[in-house]
């Protein structure tokens, strides 16, 4: 396998820190970018990431910078960071033209074209990070990653879904990271658009309606129902807009019944993983939530797709709106 001589993670959180570290530990050159308080962080403690299963804290020192000038040459530059934020970095990217491969690891429903349009399509991959992260101490990065026993497969794709060499390349690279597979996959932006409709018009808003408290979630029946509603509407807009549901796993919400459905979601909430999957993203990064959602919106106007339960559920995206009553159980559940 041929190991690229320089890697560049652009974005030092939660995600980009632990990219960062595991593309290190599998034999990269790799570089981090970052900036104030997280980068002085970086400086005097290294990358620090907790093991969110079993606490193991680990320790690596990696090559910082502030920034990407349109000298600097890697074989990669890793994208890895809300996506609220990254029309900002697009003109700095778009300067350098000695990076081949620049690949974006974040949501996304709005689809490639601002990045192509940016750097041109020979140089944008699309991708996911399969990972969830939050800060802890300041600095320190609770994440849930894979492991040498349970790798995690990252999706991977092309623009136009053409399964190319460089893909493949690429692919190689990041298999090299302990704990890690890649999926290459034809069909990455529907992927993509896929899990913005899972979370952000359902998922999202029901948990700050919560108070971000899945506990409270757990025990207000209402919550869950209207996002077991919002996902399968937001499904019919993918239908409608003909993006095909995947993974196909996600099909599950469009046919199994609601009283199956409702108590599955409140007894996930409960799970302590969701205190760094869900809960802690959502504290972070409400900005993204709320950006993420009014891409899906679009989709939604195009579809023509009535979604009275994601109606009822977004304006809990907005602080101000107040929370739902702890308990609530008024909506009837229906047996189909």
């Amino acid at each position: 396998m041929t190991i690229p001589e320089k890697v560049l993670v652009y974005g030092a959180g939660p995600l980009g820190s632990l990219f960062a570290a595991r593309l290190q530990a599998g034999g990269h050159a790799v570089t981090l970018l970052s900036r104030g308080q997280r980068l002085a962080d970086l400086r005097q403690y290294g990358v620090v990431l907790e093991d969110g299963q079993t606490g193991e804290r680990t320790i690596t020192h990696l090559p910082l910078v502030e920034g990407l000038s349109p000298d600097d040459a890697y074989d990669l530059v890793l994208v890895i960071m809300r996506k609220n934020r990254v029309a900002a970095i697009l003109p700095a990217l778009a300067a350098n033209h000695h990076t081949p491969n620049v690949l974006f690891m974040h949501n996304n429903a709005a689809g490639p074209g601002e990045l192509v349009s940016a750097l041109g399509q020979q140089r944008v991959l699309l991708g996911f990070p399969m990972s969830a992260g939050m800060f802890v101490d300041g600095h320190v990065v609770r994440c849930l990653a894979g492991t040498e026993k349970e790798p995690v497969a990252i999706p991977i794709g092309e623009v136009d879904g053409s399964l190319t060499g460089r893909l493949r390349q690429v692919g190689e690279w990041l298999s090299a990271m302990p704990g890690y597979n890649v999926e290459l996959r034809s069909d990455m932006d529907a992927w993509l658009k896929c899990h913005v409709a899972l979370l952000f018009p359902s998922i999202a808003p029901a948990t700050f309606a919560a108070g971000l408290d899945r506990f409270r979630f757990a025990r207000t029946r209402d919550l869950a129902v209207l996002t077991v509603r919002a996902i399968r509407e937001a499904f019919q807009v993918m239908t409608a807009l003909d993006i095909p549901i995947t993974p196909s796993k996600f099909k599950l919400f469009t046919r199994l019944p609601e009283w199956l459905l409702v108590p599955m979601l409140r007894k996930l909430a409960q799970n302590e993983n969701m205190e760094i999957a869900l809960i802690g993203h959502a504290r972070a990064a409400r900005d993204e939530s709320q950006h993420l959602a009014q891409e899906f919106i679009a989709l939604r106007d195009q579809s023509g797709i009535a979604t009275p339960a994601i109606d009822r559920l977004l304006p809990y995206l907005d602080p101000a709106t107040p929370l739902m009553p702890d308990g609530s159980r008024a909506l009837r559940l229906r047996w189909w």
